[in-house]
C-alpha cells in the first residue's frame, strides 16, 4: 500500500476559521447555556408538578 499523499493546504479555510472562530465559539458557549438551564428549569417545573401531585 502507497503512503495517502498529503492535500495542499488551504491557506483561505484557515484565514476563514481564525476569523470566524472567535464569534463562533462564545456563540456556541453562550446557547449551550442557556440550553442546559431552560432544560434544568423544565425539569424542576416538573419535578415540583409531582410533587405537589402526591
Amino acid at each position: 500500500m502507497k503512503a495517502p499523499v498529503l492535500k495542499k493546504f488551504n491557506f483561505t479555510m484557515a484565514l476563514q476559521w481564525l476569523i470566524f472562530l472567535p464569534v463562533i465559539l462564545p456563540l456556541c458557549i453562550i446557547f449551550g447555556a442557556v440550553q442546559g438551564i431552560l432544560n434544568m428549569v423544565e425539569k424542576m417545573a416538573q419535578r415540583m408538578w409531582i410533587d405537589m401531585e402526591l
